[in-house]
């Protein structure tokens, strides 16, 4: 292949947002800016992009399922299913798959390298099952038949999940949480490649700033556990801002006492001060394969208290990047919230370290892996 230029395509499940999956994408469109972005479906809308379009000027070829209304959401997961593995990329020699759930399952030839970038098992069939069991999220009163159909349809997705997670060559794990659900669903190997963080939106600048109080931010979805850091703070009358919105939300201001503070409409610009004048970023969630948020906040120098399990065992190092607590209770967290000293912590160390997770690293990290898996494999 020296002499002859890389066919390359990347494939993601969907770009529908500005999440984790979405910046892995944009990443891999920057190493490859040429090489065509298949999906299932695709919102060019710039408004969602925080003002401006990721993927401006890319080639994006998206499936029958961009025309698809939005009541048909729901279904979406058999629908990928059945429309992904159509997908045919044997023209390719390199394709790299974005996926946490049916990208990784397009056609290709013996000849071509697939790498697979997976954010986890596919959550609906695997680790989150139950969860999707108990809140399918259909139309009201029709969740007792999605139940249904759900665990009619279990056991044959899962087999097809794990004939598609053999699809690619090699697979690439988001974290050591990740690698190890690959290797007991998947029954696969994989290395293991940490996500890019906007690090630069969110490092330390400037003097030191007081800080005061701590800060809890994301979905106010209940497998997020913010309530947990609501009434640890109310408990022990701590300063708590909770930044965001959901479901939970009214739920969670009946837990707040009076030293709890909602900001639900924190622009992206506000967001970087907030985390650099808090104590320290509370995490409880037990459900994140890696976690954005916290790598953010450490970029702006601020500790994190986290759930020990899942993602944050890669980046929290006790006493220096921030604390665990080992129970998904109320009063384990407020345990270590009164053991936590805010006085062992140095910022500009904090935010150095996050430079770990930088964009920049990732693209450094994945070249690497890219370069030497296509010597070994002889393309």
């Amino acid at each position: 292949m020296a002499n002859k230029k890389l066919k390359v395509a990347i494939v993601c499940d969907w770009l529908l947002g500005t999440g984790g999956a979405e910046r892995v994408v944009y990443e891999l469109h920057k190493l490859y800016p040429e090489a065509p972005i298949y999906t299932s479906q695709y919102d060019s809308n710039p408004k969602i992009w925080y003002g401006y379009n990721w993927f401006e000027g890319a080639d994006i070829r998206t499936t029958k399922l961009q025309k698809l209304p939005k009541s048909l959401k729901k279904f979406m997961p058999v629908l990928r299913a059945l429309t992904f593995p159509r997908i045919d990329l044997s023209e390719y020699d390199l394709v790299i798959s974005s996926s946490g759930a049916e990208a990784k399952s397009v056609h290709t030839q013996a000849k071509t390298l697939h790498i697979c970038y997976c954010h986890s098992p596919t959550h609906y069939y695997w680790q989150r099952y139950e969860q999707y069991i108990k809140r399918p999220g259909f139309p009201h009163g029709t969740n007792w038949l999605a139940k249904i159909g759900l665990r009619l349809l279990v056991s044959p997705l899962r087999a097809w999940d794990r004939h598609a997670a053999k699809q690619p060559d090699i697979m690439i794990a988001n974290s050591t949480h990740t690698q190890e659900a690959i290797k007991k669903y998947y029954r696969r190997e994989s290395s293991v490649i940490f996500p890019p963080v906007d690090i630069e939106r969110f490092k330390l600048r400037g003097a030191a700033q007081d800080r005061h109080g701590f800060v809890v931010a994301g979905r106010q979805a209940p497998y997020k556990r913010i309530d947990l850091a609501v009434q640890a703070c109310t408990k022990l009358k701590l300063p708590l801002v909770v930044i965001g919105n959901g479901p939970e939300h009214k739920q969670l201001e009946k837990l707040a006492g009076r030293n709890v503070t909602f900001l639900t409409s924190v622009s992206d610009e506000d967001l970087p001060k907030h985390f650099s004048s808090s104590l320290a970023l509370i995490f409880p969630t037990n459900t994140e394969d890696f976690g954005i948020t916290p790598i953010e906040a450490m970029a702006a120098g601020t500790p994190v208290i986290a759930y020990r399990k899942g993602g944050p065992q890669d980046y929290i190092q006790p006493n220096k990047t921030g604390l665990f607590f080992d129970k998904l209770t109320v009063s384990s967290l407020a345990q270590t919230l009164e053991h936590f000293n805010p006085n062992r912590y140095d910022p500009k160390e904090i935010s150095a370290f996050s430079e770990n997770f930088s964009a920049a690293k990732f693209r450094e990290r994945m070249t690497k892996l890219v370069e030497q898996s296509l010597k070994e494999s002889g393309s």
